[in-house]
């Protein structure tokens, strides 16, 4: 068996000097790219005919753009360039490399008799790594006569610009292999995340809350998507509502990793998809490819209808105070308090409400149904609004069947004041908003509880990779871990749905107090 870099040479994590990147399409190259710049003699190879060629022409323009905007000189250029290396794609072309990164199609079997194939013509120290997305690294190593030497190293798109790589070990990957990737990925900027082998890795499957869980709410009949859309980013504050961003992947591309990772989990709840997603692939709605998804597009840009404006004569139906119920957080009665007010209503601070009072509440966990019988309110003069985001940009106002049609539009008209907006949505137990983040940061608690990754490199992964204005622990602290676990516990027990059950690191650091990124000795 070949030795390891500390046997063999006294050293652990030795540092990489030259590799070699076979496939150069847009992510090897890009992998190429930053390993050059950081100093690394890269061979660059493609089975493709004049691939490889091309793949270091689009360098070169690349770096004539940093020239441009200032971020490197012609000297930098020049010296990156020199270490791009065409070779032939065979083994013998990566003889005395210290790493191997393939970056071709998502095929187990091409990806083994890669590897396989590389083993006898490379040293015994030498590194194979794959930059798959979605295949198992341990099985990838499965093929290899010494799969200890065998790493997942996953670079995002575009690989200079997505400063967040995983670092995956397999079943049988030494620890030198990861500590010199790991440290390799830190000469090229780039954070690492180290992870275990499993389906999705860390950002791939923190990713499942989102997308899977707004599905499940336009499933519910709950909001339509550009409604899920403006609550996302104008209350929650994502850059991108889910379904936009299912429109700018393509559900081709969504819909296959949603059941993927589905069923690579064995049938995970939290993680089972919708039909809507299934039907609409199939009916070739797959986003802003094809001019049509969840939005419609004109030459590239969706077409999206403004927000209603208010009916000024809608708001009259409004003329009795509004009474503000109990809030999970006293701060949230107090500002709602102060939103009505500020919108000219009349404030009805008892205990209880007058009999002639619209009683507006503030649930979390519950929907307005459940909170207008909690409260023991007349239902036809209840409403409620989602407090978890406090008053700004957006609000949420959900009503349930009961409640009178005439009440709920004059009170959304009447709260749209100024730079203010509100969304009516149908009952939900946790609105959507706080569905959501909910099921974010329970996905994130889980890949923490399964010791998947560190808390440390769960949030600024998931920062880096998937965009989200923070990671799902530190969302879980900002929002609060027990109201979250109330949530999630509202959801369970109103649907007995498994995909709601908390998570037990959630629910153990939320009851005791703990932040949610507070791992144990």
């Amino acid at each position: 068996m070949p030795s390891s870099p500390s046997s063999a040479s006294g050293q652990t994590g030795r540092p990489i000097g030259m590799a070699g990147v076979i496939g150069t399409g847009s992510m090897g190259r890009g992998i190429a790219q930053v390993l050059a710049e950081a100093g690394v003699v890269v061979r660059l190879a493609d089975a493709n005919p004049g691939a490889a060629e091309a793949a270091r022409g689009f360098i070169a323009d690349m770096l004539a753009r940093k020239i441009a905007k200032g971020q490197c000189d012609e000297a930098h250029r020049v010296a990156t360039l020199d270490r791009l290396v065409i070779v032939r794609a065979e083994p013998e072309a990566f003889a005395g490399v210290d790493l191997v990164v393939e970056a071709i199609v998502e095929a187990l079997d091409v990806k083994r008799r890669l590897f396989s194939g590389l083993e006898p013509a490379v040293g015994p120290d030498c590194i194979l790594a794959s930059n798959t997305s979605s295949l198992s690294v341990t099985a990838i190593a499965a093929g290899c006569a010494v799969p200890e030497r065998v790493a997942g190293f996953h670079f995002f798109n575009p690989v200079p610009v997505m400063k967040i790589v995983e670092v995956v070990a397999g079943a049988r990957t030494a620890p030198w292999v990861t500590a010199a990737l790991t440290a390799l990925a830190g000469r090229t900027g780039h954070r690492a995340a180290n992870v275990a082998d499993s389906p999705g890795f860390l950002v791939n499957h923190a990713g499942r809350g989102f997308g899977v869980e707004a599905l499940r709410i336009l499933q519910d009949g709950v909001a339509r998507p550009v409604d899920i859309d403006r609550i996302m980013r104008d209350a929650a504050g994502f850059r991108m509502g889910p379904f936009e961003l299912f429109d700018l992947v393509g559900l081709d591309v969504s819909q296959p990793v949603m059941e993927s990772i589905y069923n690579q989990f064995f049938q995970e709840p939290r993680f089972r998809p919708s039909p809507i997603g299934r039907n609409r692939m199939e009916s070739g709605l797959l986003g802003r490819k094809t001019g049509a998804g969840f939005y419609v597009y004109e030459n590239g840009r969706a077409r999206i209808e403004p927000d209603p404006e208010p009916d000024p004569r809608a708001g009259a139906a409004v003329d009795a105070p509004i009474w503000v119920g109990p809030a999970a957080d006293p701060r949230w009665r107090g500002e709602v308090q102060t939103l009505v007010a500020q919108a000219g209503l009349q404030v009805d601070a008892g205990a209880r409400p007058q009999p002639s009072s619209i009683a507006l509440l503030l649930p979390l966990g519950q929907d307005c149904t459940g909170a207008a019988l909690a409260h023991d309110v007349d239902p036809r003069r209840a409403m409620a609004l989602d407090p978890m985001f406090g008053v700004g940009r957006r609000l949420t106002l959900m009503t349930s069947p009961a409640t009178d049609p005439a009440l709920a539009e004059g009170m959304a008209v009447r709260l749209s004041t100024g730079d203010v907006a509100v969304t009516r949505i149908r009952d939900s137990v946790g609105f959507v908003a706080q569905r959501i983040t909910a099921q974010i940061i329970n996905v994130g608690c889980e890949i923490a509880q399964m010791r998947i990754a560190a808390p440390c490199d769960i949030d600024p992964a998931v920062e880096m990779g998937l965009g989200y204005p923070t990671g799902p622990l530190a969302l879980g602290d900002r929002l609060g871990p027990l109201h979250v676990l109330t949530v999630l516990e509202g959801l369970f027990g109103a649907t007995g749905d498994p995909r709601y059950r908390p998570s037990p690191w959630l629910s153990r650091r939320a009851r005791l107090g703990l932040s949610l990124t507070h791992d144990e000795a």
